[in-house]
């Protein structure tokens, strides 16, 4: 998405070597090197530069009014925009992490509770994994076949990720779980089907085997074709929206406001996919578009 702040940091930079090329100029000329009619084309080049950036400057203080007015608005408005908004819809959460305590784990709880949907099950995930224990957990199940081993993590975790989200007979889990190798904690079964899931990343960064597991968890997730959503905080110390963005999720990065709350809603009850919120990686904005309130949504 284009992004105003950028544009403005450029012409910055052009104005400042301009001015740097006057300078030197105005040096060279005194030893008669550069004529008088160069200096004019620089100090034309200055005055039309600095024009441009004085026109960028109000329009970039405009579109942060308008934003701040915006985000105001949703402030304001959000209790009655997320009312209902997901009512009897069955939505699954994963913590890739601990989902113990935090502003994460209240966010994405009070942003379902306010929309009316039930968390048809969570899931929080040892991180990192440990292939052995996979393995061993995984030795006995038919399910698994093909799945085993270092070189099929990226398969194993797609197929985990569809059967989260499916639900009904979950043999790869259900092993999983049993084993405690890959499951900290978990709430709720696996018989009924999720009509969306939510991503959160507590832990830190993972690499290697660990980042191939969650590589296809996220792309199995997404693959049912339910809206599949990573989101984090604002303040994440290290964002995990570009591991998400790989994977094929649509990301919010501000989960913890009314405004990205309101944008995870929106996501799971089926607008358009993609990236909002208010960091660079939002290349889609802060919301997607809002639309009118699904029949019988009141009160």
């Amino acid at each position: 998405m284009f992004d105003l702040r950028y544009h403005v940091a450029s012409l910055a930079a052009v104005f400042l070597a301009l001015i740097i090329g006057i300078l030197v100029g105005v040096g060279i000329s005194d030893r008669g090197l550069v004529d008088s009619a160069k200096s004019k084309f620089l100090q034309d080049e200055v005055a039309s530069l600095q024009q441009r950036l004085d026109n960028q400057a109000t329009q970039s203080a405009d579109q942060t009014r308008a934003r701040a007015a915006t985000q105001t608005f949703i402030n304001q408005t959000y209790p009655a925009l997320a009312r209902n908004r997901l009512k009897g819809k069955q939505i699954a959460v994963v913590f890739v992490g601990t989902d113990k305590g935090g502003i994460l784990r209240s966010s994405v709880d009070g942003a379902l509770r306010d929309a009316g949907a039930e968390q048809v099950r969570l899931r929080a995930l040892n991180m990192p994994i440990d292939v052995k224990q996979l393995e061993a957990a995984l030795e006995n199940q038919p399910a698994a076949a093909g799945l085993r081993g270092k070189a099929n993590l990226e398969a194993l975790g797609h197929a985990l990720g569809e059967e989260l989200v499916i639900g009904g007979d979950t043999p790869l889990w259900d092993s999983l779980i049993d084993s405690s190798s890959l499951v900290e904690h978990r709430l709720g079964g696996s018989e009924m089907p999720a009509d969306g899931v939510v991503v959160v990343r507590t832990a830190s960064p993972q690499h290697g085997a660990t980042s191939k597991l969650l590589l296809g968890l996220y792309e199995g997730l997404g693959a049912t074709g339910a809206p599949a959503v990573g989101a984090e905080q604002t303040d994440a110390p290290t964002s995990a929206t570009k591991a998400f963005e790989r994977g094929g999720l649509s990301t919010v990065d501000d989960v913890d406001t009314p405004v990205g709350r309101l944008a995870l809603l929106l996501l799971l009850a089926g607008q358009p996919g993609g990236h909002y919120g208010v960091k660079d990686s939002a290349t889609d904005g802060a919301l997607p578009p809002l639309p009118l309130r699904p029949a019988g949504a009141g009160g």
